[in-house]
């Protein structure tokens, strides 16, 4: 049978690499030691599937589709979004796990938009670059979620997506590991005037409600006053809130964080605990 055994949420900020050196040395050697913590915990957990929820940025499906959820079923490549430092490689994926997400998704009412053969971007590729592929030969079962652009996933129904997640996963029978990352935020402002501000106190708060457990006070921010306090692209979190969805998180523990307005974001990272 296949078991969830472990969960994260960790940033996908481009920038770390159209301008590496942003940062300084010190804080990005800090940045770059959490996502290894990451990588790390996935060879120590001996997973063997990593869910990764993303989010598009107009980059794979355009004004002329914009699913609210959307599953990939066969191959993975990317990121189409063409970043220096980024590598162009195809995703090692696991169809048969997808799939039965997929189908157990639909008899519970949650019809997933699909692809047989999808074009993943940064919000895919950052993590699979930084962390899965530094832990080994894991297979990844890509997510999107409508959360870089409107209209937007609601949040509540981003949580029960990924507790349907977790009770397929639990309910299928090969043998798996199965981890997920949450990718995304924290505060930025996408495009706008703002763009390059950073609200550390929202942020810490948000990394205090996950390593409480405390979805329902993340759900229960209106959107057009998370807006205002931590920008356009802070409603990524309905990443997070998929991926302690899937893991039935009570709790959890801050790897890290490091405001990067140079990097135009707040960048936190943490591991969620597996609620059995």
């Amino acid at each position: 049978m296949a078991t969830i055994v472990g969960g994260f949420v960790l940033p996908h900020s481009p920038i770390m690499f159209t301008a590496p050196d942003a940062l300084g040395a010190e804080r990005r050697a800090k940045v770059d030691g959490y996502f290894r913590t990451v990588a790390t915990r996935l060879r120590e957990l001996a997973v063997d599937t990593v869910v990764i929820a993303g989010a598009d940025h107009y980059l794979i499906f355009g004004p002329g589709c914009l699913p609210q959820y959307l599953i990939g079923i066969g191959e993975a490549k990317g990121p189409i979004d063409r970043i220096p430092g980024l590598e162009d490689v195809a995703v090692l994926t696991d169809p048969a796990l997808a799939a039965h997400i997929r189908q157990e998704g639909s008899d519970a009412g949650f019809d997933w938009a699909v692809a047989r053969t999808l074009p993943v971007d940064h919000s895919i590729m950052i993590p699979h670059q930084l962390c899965v592929r530094p832990a080994g030969a894991l297979a990844t079962v890509p997510v999107y979620l409508a959360a870089g652009v409107e209209p937007y996933l609601g949040k509540q129904r981003a949580y029960d997506l990924g507790r349907s997640v977790g009770r397929a996963i639990a309910s299928f029978a090969p043998q798996r590991r199965v981890a997920v990352i949450g990718s995304g935020g924290i505060s930025h402002w996408v495009g706008l005037p703002q763009m390059g501000k950073v609200n550390q106190e929202f942020d810490q708060m948000v990394l205090d409600h996950v390593a409480h457990g405390r979805a329902d006070a993340l759900i229960a921010m209106p959107d057009d006053e998370q807006v205002a306090l931590a920008g356009n692209g802070s409603l990524e979190l309905r990443n997070f809130l998929f991926a302690m969805g899937v893991t039935g998180a009570r709790s959890g523990s801050v790897i890290g964080y490091e405001p990067a307005p140079e990097w135009v974001t707040g960048l936190g990272f943490a591991e969620l605990h597996v609620s059995n």
